[in-house]
């Protein structure tokens, strides 16, 4: 799997949030269009797994907490950039979402829960924030932003 190859699954993607309100309406949209368990989010979550043993996905950080940016935001991501975070049993450091943010859990353990929710989608709207904490295991989760914007509080 390489970065082009992953950029190819996500492109359905960003294609269907193009235009779209971030909001909660969007994480049920994507749910229906994309859910957690079906064949094109299984494809996304195998391919996660093969880009951090191929070790260029998840380089940066330690320990319970692992991430990188993937792909970066351009016209042909719809100005979306897409990030994935490796979690484990963590509240990790706040931060805010200018534009808002789009995720997609993906528990390796499947006890695993982010910010209280399971395998699927889940979208924290413009200038939201919050710790993004995982509890009952391990989960990846797969984030969008609108023109890649994130601001860290501390």
């Amino acid at each position: 799997m390489t970065q082009d190859q992953f950029a190819v699954l996500m492109t359905p993607v960003a294609e269907f949030i193009a235009g779209k309100p971030i909001d909660r309406t969007l994480a049920d949209a994507l749910n229906l269009r994309f859910p957690g368990d079906g064949d094109e989010m299984r494809a996304v979550e195998t391919a996660c797994h093969a880009a951090i043993k191929a070790g260029w996905m998840c380089s940066q950080g330690d320990g319970g907490r692992r991430f990188g940016r993937v792909i970066a935001p351009t016209p042909a991501t719809h100005d979306l950039s897409v990030d994935v975070v490796d979690l484990t049993e963590i509240v990790g450091p706040l931060h805010r979402h200018p534009d808002g943010e789009v995720c997609l859990v993906m528990p390796v353990d499947e006890t695993a829960r982010f910010d209280g929710k399971g395998r699927g989608w889940c979208v924290y709207g413009p200038a939201s924030a919050h710790r993004p904490t995982v509890k009952g295991g391990r989960a990846l989760v797969l984030y969008l932003l609108p023109g890649g914007k994130i601001e860290f509080v501390e």
